[in-house]
């Protein structure tokens, strides 16, 4: 499990291909993973990855993604020498500044528009799939794998709207978002629990 407080960015060093699968080779250049240990859950662009090699001396981490995973996120868009979102799955008792993630994504939403208000930045996603449903005005929705609040809901557009603060945009892959650009997002489990089960009642 994940806050969607994401720690930071690093790079991509390498791609390799398997059958079925791509191995990300991620660096350590700011000591996220200095107690990392095979079979450890990591979320990479907010997609909950498993580590299942580790090289410190050479300063690196290896993440193997399926086809399946490659399929509903941007992970497979992913070059050299990219930077990603890196948040460590939460430790029992830490303090939850963000909203419970899972790093199970859902798929992926467009950048429809960019608006900079001085430091900060507003932007407008498009809700693919019918998906709009699980998102309310205040409501969460993990993107890229930060937690972020619903500042604006069109459901007739399919749209929600987000506001960033200069911090996010320092920390993460955010600084330098694109109109156009394609990015994960994760709906609220709890959300979803709800609106499926209203929806179920109402239908019988």
């Amino acid at each position: 499990m994940y806050t969607g407080i994401v720690q930071g960015l690093e790079k991509i060093l390498d791609i390799r291909q398997g059958e079925g699968f791509i191995t990300l080779v991620i660096s350590n250049d700011r000591d996220f993973f200095h107690d990392v240990f095979i079979g450890a859950s990591v979320a990479v662009n907010g997609t909950c990855l498993t580590a299942t090699h580790i090289d410190l001396p050479a300063n690196q981490v290896h993440f193997d993604v399926s086809d399946l995973t490659l399929s509903l996120t941007t992970l497979g868009g992913l070059k050299t020498g990219d930077e990603v979102n890196i948040e460590r799955s939460a430790k029992v008792g830490a303090e939850n500044g963000g909203h419970n993630l899972y790093g199970h994504i859902e798929g992926t939403a467009s950048v429809k528009n960019l608006t900079r208000s001085g430091e900060t930045l507003h932007i407008d996603l498009h809700i693919p799939n019918g998906n709009i449903k699980y998102f309310f005005l205040k409501g969460f929705i993990g993107l890229n794998g930060c937690s972020l609040t619903v500042n604006r809901v069109d459901r007739a557009a399919q749209e929600i709207s987000i506001d960033l603060i200069p911090e996010t945009l320092r920390l993460t892959t955010w600084k330098s978002v694109q109109a156009g650009d394609r990015v994960n997002y994760e709906i609220d489990q709890m959300t979803r629990t709800l609106v499926d089960t209203l929806e179920n009642i109402h239908q019988r």
